[in-house]
């Protein structure tokens, strides 16, 4: 069953209230902390309600699945990232629809994604995987091969390197999920450090996402707690 829009609207305004208090208690500004919509299996009539309570930004896993849904809302003044594990043959819908990519975790991709974007909009945001935990369904690159890729990409035309993404481990105590989170922003750091001027940290799900803000995330990636239980196939 599709979410009602009725209640997107409401959960969303009930997440942008939970990321307030979040940025508050770590002593930031609200405005620091970006609300990503995580809305894949969703339709454009739940995909607009949430726009209604003020959410701007909206990430898509599957690019046959997001494509329609991005036509059909081209009237609306809405941000589009791709969150997916992305393809080879795929760079080239993704360049010329999203305004985002996370993700990225590898060479090729970010050269393609380059060699792909229309000349006319703005460059395309991308955020590099860190990978945190080990676990092998999942990508990204570890911390020590991360500035010889970050350099690459940052050198690309066409492209703006912008941070990194982390997809760490599932935990229910909120020491641990900090922990990972640092990683991540230690990892981000080191960076900045030597020479990359990077902004994003897109980090923290609807299960951890007020830890990943405790840690510096500038983008979280939410979706149950806003559509509610992702739809079946």
């Amino acid at each position: 069953m599709l979410s009602r829009p009725q209640n997107c609207s409401q959960s969303a305004r009930s997440v942008q209230e939970r990321i307030a208090g979040a940025a508050r208690g770590a002593h930031r500004s609200v405005d620091s902390v970006t609300l990503l919509a995580v809305s894949k299996g969703q339709s454009a009539a739940a995909i607009e309600a949430a726009a209604r309570a003020g959410i701007e930004h909206f990430g898509e896993n599957f690019l046959q699945e997001s494509l329609p849904k991005i036509a059909a809302l081209a009237g609306n003044e809405l941000t589009w990232h791709f969150i997916g594990r992305l393809q080879a043959n795929k760079t080239r819908a993704v360049a010329e629809n999203f305004a985002w990519v996370h993700g990225v975790d590898r060479l090729k991709i970010a050269e393609r994604l380059s060699a792909q974007r229309p000349h006319h909009p703005a460059p395309l945001n991308v955020c590099l995987q860190l990978h945190l935990g080990g676990e092998e369904s999942k990508g990204g690159v570890n911390a020590t091969e991360m500035p010889a890729l970050a350099r690459a990409v940052a050198g690309l035309p066409n492209l703006r390197l912008r941070g990194l993404m982390c997809m760490p481990p599932a935990e229910e105590d909120p020491a641990r999920q900090r922990q990972w989170f640092r990683e991540a922003r230690q990892v981000f750091g080191y960076l900045n450090e030597h020479g990359l001027q990077l902004d994003t940290l897109s980090m923290g799900t609807s299960a951890d996402f007020e830890a990943a803000i405790a840690e510096g995330a500038t983008i979280v990636r939410v979706g149950t707690a806003i559509f509610g239980p992702r739809p079946g196939p």
